[in-house]
């Protein structure tokens, strides 16, 4: 264990006060607060820096929120489709108690219990916009923070807005609005095809509004399998929304009564209460200060496999800043890589483990990163699609099997709609991906995250034996349609 102690100094002509830490970590987010718990427990003295809320996007606005939201609906699905129990949940969701249920989860925006948290492991905690000064110099207000070993960049990424004029005056919804809403919209457009665009448009479906979701491109979730974006759509379609692919948006006003007016590049006008924009993230580097140390403002922060931003000794970007891999539990995962990294190298220790799967390497984040979308029904993934794996050089075959094959998915519900998809390398005959779509399918996901990080061969695979009657009976349709064909 490395032990240090913070050092405070003044400097009267000035009045500005240095503070020396062991680490400082700009961002309390999931990914901040698990940096600074990792150098923490090692004994490094730890300062958070934090501008808005400790617990960042994922606590208030992001994960948290969204699936509090989402899981009445999800659950209200799910009843609909159990004999003796679909005549029980027919009415509308009690949207007022849906919201408070999130309220609940998100503590009402206000971040005690997390600054508490932080304090709790001995970490300090300094409120304020945080900007690099130079090299291991953090300056908030008028405190000055100096780090011996490392500064890691924890501050993830903020909602992209098209250039569209007048769109400033609208006032859009971005997923920070479309989750913290005290309030559902009668009708709500939402511009994009990604996770967040799927999911608020199945939230706000379900509670009542009219949704109508416009797509660029040719579908939903393009970064999944195909199947997955098409049972979505299919699904919101059936559940009243109106999914149009290929359109544009051209203009967006809002008139004097409050109505928002949208024309699409084919000249369709739609109105609605409110509008969504799901189209993309940036970096939250734009005003940092990364230009005292070299770096472009406003950049994703490009490091190596230990979060070590390139060309660098000391400074480390973690979590969606770096663009690896853009989810919080991915985050999570590069914190913990990057903390046991700091704590290694603040000892002087060679990082000798710094080969794939080693403890100094996030190597998930290449080809075996997992992600569940908490539509209906929902659609969980991990590792490469059939198209990246070909693309990546791989020589690959799909197997494909139909959910409703296995008992466990008729009896999880009445006309259980689902696809399963692994991607079988044929030369190391192990798994390159896996992609469930159907109800429930979200908690299948670890499993194939195991299989496809540990590199299970084929051969072992049958003998990991799934009970019966469970929809994870699908690894062995999966498996015997491999086998047959």
């Amino acid at each position: 264990m490395v032990t240090r102690h913070t050092t405070h100094q003044t400097d009267p002509m000035t009045e500005t006060e240095t503070n020396v830490y062991d680490v400082v970590v700009l961002g309390a987010g999931p990914v901040g607060e698990n940096v600074a718990d990792r150098t923490r427990a090692a004994g490094l003295t730890t300062a958070v820096v934090e501008s808005e809320l400790v617990g960042g996007e994922c606590s208030y606005w992001a994960c948290m929120p969204s699936k509090a939201l989402l899981r009445p609906v999800i659950a209200r699905a799910d009843a609909r489709r159990v004999p003796g129990l679909r005549q029980a949940v027919q009415g509308p969701l009690d949207a007022a108690a849906v919201l408070a249920h999130r309220n609940y989860y998100t503590s009402d925006w206000t971040d005690g219990g997390a600054a508490q948290w932080l304090e709790s492991i001995g970490a300090d905690l300094y409120r304020g916009h945080g900007r690099l000064t130079g090299p291991r110099t953090v300056t908030v207000g008028d405190k000055v923070l100096t780090a011996r070993h490392a500064v890691a960049v924890a501050t993830g990424t903020r909602a992209v807005l098209p250039d569209l004029p007048g769109l400033a005056e609208v006032k859009p919804w971005t997923s920070r609005e479309a989750t913290s809403a005290q309030a559902v919209p009668g009708r709500l457009v939402v511009v994009g095809g990604g996770v967040v665009a799927t999911e608020m448009a199945t939230l706000y479906q379900a509670l009542g509004t009219q949704v109508t979701v416009l797509v660029r491109g040719k579908g939903l979730l393009n970064r999944m399998e195909p199947f997955a974006g098409e049972l979505v759509a299919e699904a919101l379609t059936e559940a009243g929304a109106d999914v149009r692919t290929g359109a544009s948006v051209e203009s967006v006003t809002r008139a004097a009564d409050g109505t928002v007016v949208v024309v699409t590049g084919s000249g369709d006008r739609i109105e609605a209460d409110e509008i969504l924009f799901a189209t993309g993230r940036a970096p939250h580097t734009d005003d940092l200060g990364l230009e005292s140390v070299g770096l472009e403002p406003g950049s994703w922060l490009t490091v190596d496999d230990s979060l070590l931003v390139t060309g660098t000794d000391w400074l480390y970007a973690v979590g969606d800043v770096n663009h690896r891999a853009l989810l919080t539990h991915q985050g999570k995962y590069q914190a913990r890589i990057a903390g046991a990294a700091i704590v290694a190298r603040a000892a002087g220790t060679p990082l000798t483990e710094t080969g794939p799967w080693s403890a100094h390497a996030a190597t998930a984040d290449h080809s075996c990163v997992p992600q569940v979308v908490f539509t209906d029904p929902e659609a969980a993934a991990v590792g490469l699609s059939l198209a990246e794996a070909e693309q990546a050089g791989y020589r690959v075959r799909a197997v494909d099997v139909d959910m409703t094959s296995v008992a466990g998915a008729g009896l999880y519900a009445d006309g259980y709609k689902g696809r399963a998809r692994m991607v079988v390398d044929l030369e190391e005959e192990i798994l390159r991906g896996v992609t469930f779509v159907g109800p429930g399918v979200g908690e299948l996901i670890h499993s194939a995250t195991i299989a496809v990080v540990g590199q299970v061969p084929i051969a072992r695979l049958w003998h990991a034996v799934p009970s019966y009657p469970t929809i994870s009976e699908v690894w062995l349709r999966l498996l015997e349609a491999f086998r047959d064909n």
